[in-house]
């Protein structure tokens, strides 16, 4: 993969959620404790690495250890141990130099947040090659792992495992803010299999959410799943959302492992998305577990399905190139990596067969004032009228009533840290509608909270001039020009 241009810096430590309780459940003891949350970190770091080491794949499973309770274990023990084959190439990818150093400083700016859920039951570290890459080019990557609600198994109801697993996400979205370079009002959720329902459940109720990666995600093969949630309604995914898919389960397959044919075709999720703008890529030469580094170095290859190493890390890498482009054009506002997610495959220099897309635009009529307002508060509300052709382009339904921005605007003149902001509002509103006496009124309040006579005469007689009986517009000038 092409790796971006900061080093990769990576620290692990354990913090407890106290409103929620959890037994470790190989002390065979009847203690609870505040649910711990052990969370990998990858972040961008401007450090001289001269002298440093960088982590080995065996340092991240040695997290794999402590996260799965075993943190004793010997580390000969570790592939047979944890679901892996014991064999000499196993053996080999051990001992392979990853690109994260540990404990590095942090960069110094501010980097927008991916927060990474794992698979059923999976560890923090299990895609540790896709979170490098991204913090490579500049996010912070945050994760914890996927644990049942009372121990480190998943119960019977997974509707209640899903929903654990959503909170812990709203935990790292709080932990992500206490980082200083952490810009946490820019979060993306990315997820693996089970980790993309929680993701779901996560953005109904998390407005700092503005994207949404999926890698072979549940949502799509598990939609009843969600449909048992009282959170969930699909009119609240209203973020941009891309869903990466394994290839079409062969016949053989679906018939001797009993799989349903429809998993091939249907996608209920993707099919009720109206408030967003959604993709959907199929990578012809991946199965499920090939979305995860550890499936990609470890995992078993089935000769039924399963394409060369070759073959499948070519089409991994290909998820991480996704991944980024789509985090770049909707985190970072590049327009050039937005052409890339629009573009058709082969526009982008991918060979015939590796990969197939789908999109959809959001509906226009149901881009709101609020929309509007959440692009607007994301460039400090400054070029207001540039933003407002821009989006009335894209979506020629949207609607920016009157009242809405008077509102807005009082709502934040008033407030003195934002009293600016407000003048922006105002006059992109009297732009818009430069026939409303009431609007002009509010502009004078406005100059006038702010201490500019001269302006606030100059929209009280405008707004007189449109309406002869503004009895406020009467008094306020008679007050200014004594």
């Amino acid at each position: 993969m092409d790796f971006g241009n900061y080093s990769v810096g990576f620290k692990h430590y354990t913090v407890s959620d106290s409103t929620r309780t959890y037994s470790r459940i190989y002390d065979f003891i009847n203690q609870k404790i505040p649910r711990p949350i052990p969370i990998s970190i990858w972040y961008p770091s401007r450090q001289n690495t001269n002298g440093k080491k960088k982590l080995k794949v065996l340092d991240y499973l040695e997290i794999l250890k402590e996260e799965e309770e075993w943190e004793h274990l010997p580390n000969e023990q570790i592939l047979k141990w944890f679901y892996y084959a014991n064999t000499p190439e196993n053996q080999e990818h051990l001992t392979e130099i990853t690109k994260a150093y540990s404990e590095l400083e942090f960069g110094n700016n501010k980097f927008q947040v991916v927060i990474y859920t794992p698979s059923y039951q999976a560890s923090s570290i299990e895609n540790f090659a896709l979170c490098e890459y991204l913090a490579s080019h500049g996010y912070i990557v945050i994760s914890s792992p996927s644990r049942g609600t009372e121990t480190r198994w998943f119960g019977r109801n997974n509707a209640k495992e899903m929903e654990t697993q959503a909170r812990d996400v709203e935990f790292l979205i709080k932990e992500a803010s206490k980082f200083p370079i952490a810009d946490s009002n820019k979060i993306t959720t990315m997820g693996f299999s089970f980790g993309g329902l929680a993701n779901i459940l996560a953005i109904t109720r998390n407005d700092k959410i503005k994207a949404i990666v999926s890698l072979d995600g549940t949502e799509r093969y598990q939609y009843g799943l969600l449909q048992k949630s009282p959170f969930f309604e699909p009119e609240k995914v209203d973020v941009p959302y891309i869903h990466m898919a394994q290839k079409d389960i062969p016949e053989q397959v679906l018939k001797e492992d009993n799989i349903d044919p429809e998993l091939n075709s249907k996608f209920q999720l993707f099919d009720s998305i109206t408030n967003s703008n959604a993709y959907r890529l199929k990578f012809e030469n991946l199965t499920h577990s090939y979305f995860s580094t550890l499936g990609v170095l470890f995992g078993q290859r089935d000769k039924r399905q399963d394409k060369n190493d070759s073959e499948i890390m070519e089409s991994y890498k290909l998820v991480s190139v996704y991944a980024l482009n789509f985090l770049n054009a909707y985190l970072k506002n590049d327009e050039s990596a937005l052409k890339f997610i629009e573009d058709h495959t082969l526009d982008n220099g991918i060979k015939k067969g590796l990969l197939t897309k789908q999109s959809k635009k959001a509906n226009s009529q149901n881009f709101t004032f609020k929309d509007f307002n959440e692009l607007a508060l994301q460039q400090d509300y400054n070029n207001l009228y540039e933003l407002y052709v821009a989006t009335k382009k894209a979506h020629p339904m949207m609607e920016i009533p009157e009242s809405n921005l008077n509102t807005l605007g009082l709502q934040l003149v008033f407030n003195p840290n934002t009293s600016g902001q407000g003048i922006h509002v105002f006059l992109l509103a009297t732009k818009l509608y430069p026939n409303s006496a009431n609007l002009f009124d509010s502009l004078g309040e406005a100059y006038l909270f702010m201490g500019n006579k001269k302006k606030a005469i100059e929209s009280f007689e405008r707004s007189l001039k449109l309406n002869s009986h503004n009895p406020n517009a009467i008094d306020r000038l008679k007050q200014l020009k004594e």
